[in-house]
């Protein structure tokens, strides 16, 4: 089928059309995920669960520390306050908080009748002699420096209850105050508490928030030289996008100038990187197409992963084009070729395929993405580019660099026994080089810098922040069951610091006492005629006027009649951020968590809650045993891979000889890849085992090619041609991406450059048909 050029330019234009239509839908539907949850299979344990919980929308995923430093203590407190106060009305946040008021923060109009709920009061806290002793205190403080801080407060609360809820609900590691602010243990940094209503790993919203702390920043600092520096999830999101932002333009840059200038040299024509580019495209944009419909987002590591298509999917063009002839329509060598590399593009989509059914929604989407897109290029390949080609007008196999290259690889021995040996021996360095051979530490999975995270547990030292390994967990149908079955274990946990067990611990009841316990609260306080009579006694014996604390009164009557306090009542109050963290609610269940600071005995504090109907949690053996069962669904999925690929192969070639010939380099391959990681101190994780997948396909072709060019010497040089393009190609993409400081990146250019080279270096012994061995070529 011969267009003419008018039709073959139609054609050209509606194909990028096409794919500028295709990338302004994209555009709008596209919602982009950072959830590491999407990479981890299904929770099967309560530390499983709670991990992922608050690995995505739990409010420790919505927290952003905030420190000011390079300027002098006093001015930084009144940049705090300044920074604070600009803040706290903007409803992007849930809470800014920077220890200010002595905690006063935490109790709203609304909520200051609850002090007399929230915290245990003595059983004489109303009697005439205890009011007595109160007033005389407050007259007594009236005349002290802390008199400006009282007189508000005496007329509703003349027995300062509401100072010591305050105090009794400061954590008991707090940032030292100076100036009535957060400061760190040195005194050189002002520190603050951010909380975002949006979740940590939503990067558009959680971009927006640091842009306007940012500003309000800029603008309160001036040129006093101060500094911010933001920690947390959702910093991290933004940071790790704008540098994946980053590396992607300028990997991309680099990958696209290569492209050009490799196809040009290789074939001395400006339309071929043009019409290279052309399936590579269309293969990227149906790809995530095909995500973007298939599931709610479209996950980060999957867009990275996009980068790698670039050096898999440019292979079909190019083979198209190296195998082209004088004398011979562009349809007819694209016909010749079909068989080939339809084989490859069936064998490496089935291998994909196997992810489909990990239960894991990461690779699921994996799947769907290179499935699509290497059927995309393909295709693309095979019905659409020879219509833009021109008729050759030369033959790469009249090369005669090529010739004499050719002849000099005819000279090597075809690998037997060495092979073995290669094995043998890569075999012996997975089993016995030093260190852990699988990596299974969730933390070095995210593309967070090592240091930054060091600077964040810093800042949550300093900000009193708990053990992050163990937790307790204590569970009830609801949050009111869940937190007074928490009160039953203050006993025990007493008695655990009494013992030297633990220093500290936090719970959720210790700010929200359960329903049942403000009720019992409640009937504890006086009513009206009997208050006033105890404030009447307790009046007469000072200066004070008798209507004096008609507000106070109020208040204890609010109180015993308020409906009880319930979690969604602390919403944007310091309250809430503690309540939230260590109280979990979901469909049909709750779960409170006890948070310990300074564990120096885990057997006694596992037994003693183990003992009350509770469970003491390691989040570090539940991030590892979660890493772990992934390795095990992606080690399966890697296993069934190979042998559909392996049968595809078998199928396809018809002839058990010519089979192994073509699937062998790319088995030692995997084994000789692994065997320099493992050597070079590699610690290998899932994005290792992805990157074998992608070498073994790339490995695949190599094989299959050389295969298919028999005993022909002009068919063997236009192949050779082909995959010396190909291979300097895919290994220009991957050095690029396994110097990323990404480590996601890293870890597939490392492994896939170096499958590269291995694949062509071993299907160039074994695979290819020399001369003189064409009687066996049948065979």
């Amino acid at each position: 089928m011969k267009l003419t050029p008018r039709l073959r330019i139609g054609l050209a234009i509606t194909w990028l059309l096409l794919l500028g239509l295709l990338t302004a839908w994209l555009s709008g539907r596209m919602q982009v995920s950072g959830d590491l949850r999407k990479f981890m299979p299904d929770a099967r344990t309560p530390a499983q669960k709670l991990l992922l919980d608050e690995l995505g929308e739990g409010p420790g995923a919505r927290l952003l520390l905030l420190a000011l430093s390079g300027a002098a203590p006093e001015q930084l407190a009144e940049q705090s306050r300044q920074l604070h106060q600009a803040l706290a009305d903007d409803p992007q946040f849930e809470l800014v908080a920077n220890g200010g008021q002595a905690g006063l923060e935490a109790f709203p109009e609304r909520l200051l009748p609850y002090r007399y709920l929230i915290d245990a009061l003595p059983p004489d806290a109303f009697s005439a002699d205890r009011l007595g002793e109160e007033l005389q205190a407050r007259l007594q403080d009236l005349g002290s420096p802390a008199g400006a801080l009282v007189e508000p407060l005496l007329p509703s609360d003349p027995t300062l209850q509401v100072l010591r809820v305050a105090e009794a609900l400061q954590p008991a590691n707090a940032p030292q105050r100076i100036d009535e602010v957060w400061f760190d243990r040195s005194g050189r940094q002002a520190l603050l508490l951010v909380q975002t209503r949006a979740a940590g790993f939503d990067p558009g919203a959680q971009q927006q928030a640091v842009d306007t702390i940012t500003a309000a920043f800029a603008g309160i600092a001036g040129d006093s030289g101060s500094r911010l520096e933001m920690s947390g999830p959702g910093a991290f999101s933004v940071k790790i996008g704008n540098r994946t932002a980053r590396e992607a333009g300028t990997i991309g840059t680099i990958d696209t100038l290569g492209m050009i200038l490799l196809l040009w040299i290789a074939y001395r024509s400006w339309k071929m990187p043009i019409l290279g580019f052309l399936p590579l495209a269309s293969a990227g944009l149906a790809g995530l197409s095909a995500v973007a419909l298939a599931f709610d987002g479209v996950h980060g590591i999957t867009i990275a992963f996009g980068f790698t298509l670039i050096g898999v999917v440019q292979d079909y063009p190019i083979h198209f084009f190296s195998h082209e002839r004088p004398g011979r329509s562009p349809w007819d060598n694209v016909r010749a070729l079909w068989p080939t590399l339809g084989t490859g593009v069936v064998a490496t989509c089935i291998a994909y395929l196997t992810f489909l059914f990990s239960g894991v929604d990461g690779l699921k989407q994996l799947s769907v993405f290179t499935i699509t897109a290497l059927a995309t290029a393909a295709l693309a390949t095979r019905y659409l580019l020879p219509a833009l080609v021109d008729r050759a007008t030369r033959d790469f196999a009249d090369s005669a660099r090529l010739a004499r290259l050719w002849r000099h690889t005819r000279r090597l021995p075809r690998p037997r026994r060495s092979l073995a040996v290669m094995a043998v021996a890569a075999l012996a360095v997975l089993v016995w080089a030093p260190g852990p051979f699988w990596q299974n530490d969730l933390g070095k999975l995210t593309p967070v810098d090592p240091a930054d995270l060091q600077r964040d547990a810093q800042l949550r030292g300093e900000l009193g922040a708990p053990d992050v390994r163990y937790v307790i967990t204590v569970r009830g149908a609801d949050a009111q069951a869940a937190l007074a079955a928490s009160e039953g274990l203050r006993p025990v946990l007493e008695q655990l610091v009494a013992d030297g067990a633990l220093d500290r611990y936090d719970m959720a009841a210790r700010y929200l006492p359960s329903a049942a316990l403000q009720r019992q609260r409640q009937q504890r306080l006086p009513d009206e005629a009997t208050l006033r009579g105890a404030l009447a006694a307790a009046v007469a014996a000072t200066p004070f006027r008798d209507d004096a604390f008609e507000p106070f009164i109020a208040d204890v009557q609010r109180a015993r009649g308020a409906p009880v306090l319930q979690p969604q009542d602390l919403h944007g109050t310091p309250l809430a951020t503690a309540v939230d963290g260590l109280l979990l609610q979901g469909h049909g269940h709750a779960t409170a968590l006890v948070s310990l600071s300074g564990l120096h005995d885990v057997a006694a504090v596992a037994t003693s809650a183990r003992l009350h109907g509770a469970e003491l949690l390691d989040l570090k053996h539940a991030s590892e045993s979660l890493v772990a069962e992934y390795r095990g669904r992606v080690l399966m999925a890697l296993a069934v891979a190979v042998l559909l690929l392996s049968a595809t192969v078998w199928a396809a070639l018809r002839s058990p000889r010519r089979a192994l010939r073509v699937l062998l380099p790319m088995l030692l391959t995997t084994l000789v890849v692994l065997a320099l990681l493992r050597a070079s101190g590699v610690e290998l994780n899932l994005f290792h085992l992805i990157g074998l997948i992608l070498a073994a396909g790339l490995g695949l072709d190599y094989g299959l090619f050389f295969e298919h060019a028999g005993d022909s010497l002009d068919d063997q040089l236009r192949t050779l041609h082909g995959l010396l393009v190909c291979s300097a190609m895919t290994l220009l993409v991957f050095s690029l991406l396994g110097l990323s400081s990404i480590p996601v990146l890293r870890a597939i250019g490392t492994t896939v450059a170096l499958g590269v080279v291995c694949n062509f270096v071993l299907a160039l012994l074994i695979s290819r048909h020399p001369w003189q061995e064409a009687a066996d070529a049948g065979a």
